[in-house]
């Protein structure tokens, strides 16, 4: 006979129940957490219309383009954020956060204007002496903590982020008979699209920054048109390894599109000192890549051959490592181009 169990001593355990109350202690955590982040959030957005927006529109500070470009949907996103606060506060997680989501089009088109938010909040700073004593004074408010205007204006975006991060593991963690559970996973996958669509906008906004930067350094002729459909990937100096004579250093900067060669200007140069004269555009659709040696990954470096229709080069780096970054690089983009 199996030995019966002594009072007091514990029955047998369940593991699909512990399994259950573990989900549902850290769905709790995570709704308590998405609670009381959400209060916080829905104040600073408060303090920027009430001690900014509002007193710079009712005052004219700003013209009304001006005020728009430095907020962007500012307003819309703390109306949108009153409104989920009543449903979380009311328990209403799943019918909240999806009625939540028709509003995430708001956060897109605040990334979109984030560069133009930063560039007229900076222009109206070094320009206008009394929007700058205003900002001033309305940080210097207790109630702003310390806070500046620029380290408000990224709130959304940094918010949109914790949205992600908290109805993930809030969906992942309710059960599948769950009431919200439909409404929780449909509001999860909404906010992993916005998260990737702001993160393009992104990486578009970057590049365009990196493009400008490359024109400023730039001169001549074939330079001209870096700042339309192409996507930066690298620079960096490599030796061209000419048919008779010493290898010689040229500045090089990768496109998804094309491979520029860049001849240093003397820093003693009237106009362009200090910058890189175009010399070759070359098109990476028709470059055929070879690694002619530099394989081994030792301390030594290495050449690679680009084919061209036109000519043909041979690219040195006596950094074994840098070599084969630029390898990648280069690979990528020629496989890019052959899609």
């Amino acid at each position: 006979d199996l030995p019966r169990p002594t009072m007091g001593s514990p029955g047998p355990r369940c593991p699909v129940s512990e399994q259950r109350a573990r989900w549902e202690r850290k769905r709790g955590r995570t709704a308590r957490e998405l609670l009381e982040t959400e209060r916080r959030y829905q104040e600073q957005l408060a303090l920027v219309v009430q001690y900014f927006l509002c007193i710079l529109r009712a005052k004219g500070t700003l013209r009304p383009a001006e005020l728009l470009a430095v907020f962007g949907p500012w307003e819309s996103i703390h109306i949108a954020s009153q409104e989920l606060l009543l449903h979380l506060e009311a328990g209403n997680w799943g019918a909240g956060l999806e009625r939540f989501c028709h509003h995430l089009e708001l956060y897109t088109r605040f990334a979109a204007n984030e560069e133009q938010s930063r560039a007229t909040l900076q222009k109206r700073l070094r320009k206008s002496k009394h929007f700058r004593r205003f900002v001033q004074l309305q940080e210097g408010r207790p109630e702003f903590g310390g806070l500046r205007l620029v380290d408000l204006l990224p709130l959304p975006l940094q918010r949109l982020q914790q949205y992600e991060n908290l109805v993930v593991a809030l969906a992942e963690n309710t059960g599948p008979d769950s009431p919200d559970y439909p409404q929780l996973t449909k509001a999860a996958q909404k906010l992993s699209e916005a998260i990737q669509h702001v993160s393009a906008i992104s990486r578009e906004q970057e590049n365009g920054r990196q493009l400008h930067r490359i024109q400023t350094l730039l001169s001549g002729r074939r330079a001209k048109g870096l700042t339309k459909g192409r996507w930066f990937l690298r620079q960096g100096w490599l030796l061209v390894v000419p048919p008779k004579g010493e290898p010689k250093p040229r500045m090089f900067f990768l496109f998804s599109d094309a491979l520029l060669m860049a001849k240093p200007r003397s820093v003693l140069h009237v106009l362009y000192g200090g910058t890189f004269a175009c010399r070759a555009l070359y098109p990476m659709a028709q470059c055929q890549l070879q690694r002619i040696f530099g394989h081994s990954g030792g301390a030594g470096g290495g050449l690679l051959s680009l084919s061209f229709p036109q000519e043909k080069l041979l690219l040195m780096s006596t950094n074994q490592e840098s070599l084969s970054r630029w390898y990648h690089s280069l690979t990528l983009a020629i496989s890019s181009q052959r899609r």
